[in-house]
């Protein structure tokens, strides 16, 4: 026990003594004070000591905690921990592995009397230290933002904290195999996050095909509609007794045919889009989930019912029987995403990572250093 907790300190040390750590920790505290200077009220928004007048912002449409909640979950934890601090995060633990293997540290490590795949699984962990302690002080100061400014503690804050580690552990175990292949720190950096990019891509075309698939539902629902009222139409012409225009009758008749036809080519439409994203979901099935891991903690966070309502003129009410509704479109997005569960969500994406890190640890315990 003493060998494992000598070697986690040393590489606790390691990454601490590493600039980008306190330059990374530095940032995430004047991201927390941005948040800080930053109020609402009745009219709009406070930024430091100017108020702004926003008439679709403020606190009579969103209450302030939820204001707050939602600034800490998408801007502080998606944009920075989810972006820019995972990559400041990847560019300071990508070099453990390929610079512990090509060094001579590794020889004197292993004369001491510990197994190598204990040596292996403690420098994985320490590489996730960095992250776990960064959005550790990330998510208190935005505790006590939330609670000052927003005027709610919410506890459910340092969910941040498990979920930012749990999604930087899926691609550190990506960096760490490539590291042990290549040798190379800029090597696993650079395909590590190759390897995000396409993730991130696969992600993008399951969005985009259930937006679609989505739409082509309201358009069928529009079209089986507009069959309807063509038919009755049609149907009232052929019960007149008065002689009626025959052009009338054939014109409605065209009008029913093309919407047969409308009908039958959104009924198509609708099966490939099916076909194509329960292909997108089963690729992502066996892929880490990034971006809905990241999104657990908005879900867990903030509730659909606290989120204002968009406003609907009366013109919108009148068409939305003729067209898309965009609102409802939007809402059957993220309550879909919403359903999915956390097991589909972490534990697969968990799975992955076990894969990874066990092909991981063969390597580094076969390999002849």
């Amino acid at each position: 026990m003493s060998q494992t907790l000598g070697i986690f300190l040393e590489a606790y040390r390691e990454i601490n003594a590493r600039k980008l750590f306190w330059v990374t920790l530095a940032i995430s505290g004047i991201v927390v004070l941005a948040f800080a200077f930053i109020g609402i009220h009745e009219d709009g928004l406070t930024i430091i000591a100017w108020d702004v007048s926003v008439p679709f912002l403020n606190s009579k449409i969103i209450p302030p905690a939820t204001f707050y909640k939602s600034m800490f979950a998408g801007m502080g934890v998606k944009f920075w921990l989810g972006w820019l601090a995972t990559i400041l995060a990847l560019v300071s633990t990508a070099g453990i592995f390929p610079e512990f293997i090509s060094s001579g540290s590794i020889d004197l490590a292993l004369s001491k009397p510990i197994g190598r795949l204990r040596l292996f699984l403690t420098k994985y962990a320490s590489g996730l230290v960095f992250v776990a302690l960064q959005v550790t002080v990330f998510s208190v100061a935005s505790f006590f933002v939330l609670g000052l400014k927003g005027k709610t503690w919410e506890p459910a804050v340092f969910l941040a904290i498990p979920i930012v580690t749990i999604f930087f552990s899926y691609l550190f175990s990506v960096c760490v195999l490539l590291g042990l292949l290549t040798r190379s720190t800029v090597a696993a950096l650079l395909l590590t996050l190759l390897v995000w990019f396409g993730i991130f891509g696969i992600h993008t075309f399951e969005s985009a095909i259930l937006v679609f698939r989505l739409t082509s539902k309201q358009q069928l629902a529009l079209s089986q509609r507009a069959v309807e009222r063509e038919s009755i139409i049609v149907e009232r012409f052929r019960q007149r007794t008065e002689p009626t225009d025959p052009s009338i009758i054939q014109s409605a008749e065209q009008r029913l045919a093309d919407r047969k036809k409308e009908l039958e080519s959104n009924q198509s439409t609708i099966g490939k889009l099916e076909i194509a994203h329960n292909i997108a979901m089963g690729v992502k099935t066996v892929l880490p989930k990034t971006a809905e891991t990241i999104g657990l903690l908005e879900r867990w966070l903030i509730d659909l019912a606290e989120l204002p309502e968009q406003p609907e003129d009366d013109r919108a009410k009148a068409m939305r029987e003729f067209d898309i509704d965009q609102q409802q479109l939007q809402e059957e997005a993220i309550l879909e995403v919403r359903n999915r569960s956390a097991f589909w969500v972490m534990g697969t994406s968990l799975i992955f990572e076990a894969v990874v890190v066990g092909l991981a640890a063969w390597i580094f315990c076969r390999r002849d250093f």
